[in-house]
């Protein structure tokens, strides 16, 4: 079955399938799973991803990698432990906050550009309403009982990196410490050669 939904879906023309998904999202106040990130070039990094909303999330990559990511609420922190450095910028400015949205809406300022069944999953694409050549997010669910299996970004080169979910657990206990931003090497000696 594929179902194309046009841009301009709003209000009770919107897909059953698009309502219910976006009332799955919203039921997800907390989660945890094992994730498989998949670069363009198919480089794979595994690791444990977070979710508390309203505004906070974390991916943090299994040893050796030391890179995480975590949102606190106003802004979303990049680790690069390579380089020792951390780069930021505010949630609002990035796809996380598709995701991190208090009321999460399938229309407005993103727009639902495909519905489609592909792989046992319920893929649904969405753009920026005003930029819709910025990129995308595909959002893959299993049916029966819904729930969020997948995502795949694709930037406005085309590149593609795709988050696969694994064991995963909803509205659970989370610890508040684990949307804090904090530098893993602040505690380290630093001597003079």
């Amino acid at each position: 079955m594929m179902l194309c939904v046009p841009a301009f879906a709003e209000g009770p023309q919107r897909s059953s399938v698009v309502v219910e998904a976006e009332r799955y999202l919203n039921s997800l106040n907390t989660a945890q799973a094992r994730f498989l990130q998949t670069a363009q070039n198919g480089a794979q990094l595994i690791g444990t991803f977070y979710l508390n909303r309203p505004g906070r999330l974390r991916f943090e990559y299994d040893d050796p990698i030391e890179d995480f990511v975590v949102a606190d609420g106003f802004l979303i922190y990049f680790y690069d432990a390579e380089l020792g450095e951390q780069t930021n910028a505010l949630i609002g400015m990035t796809l996380a906050d598709f995701l991190l949205r208090p009321d999460l809406r399938l229309e407005g300022e993103v727009s639902v550009v495909e519905v489609k069944n592909k792989g046992e999953l319920l893929q649904i694409t969405l753009a920026q309403s005003d930029d819709p050549d910025a990129g995308s997010l595909t959002l893959g669910f299993t049916e029966n009982p819904m729930a969020l299996k997948k995502w795949r970004i694709t930037d406005s080169m085309g590149a593609v990196t795709e988050i696969e979910l694994f064991q995963l657990k909803t509205n659970i206990e989370l610890a508040d410490n684990l949307f804090i931003y904090s530098n893993p090497k602040r505690f380290e000696e630093h001597y003079n050669d």
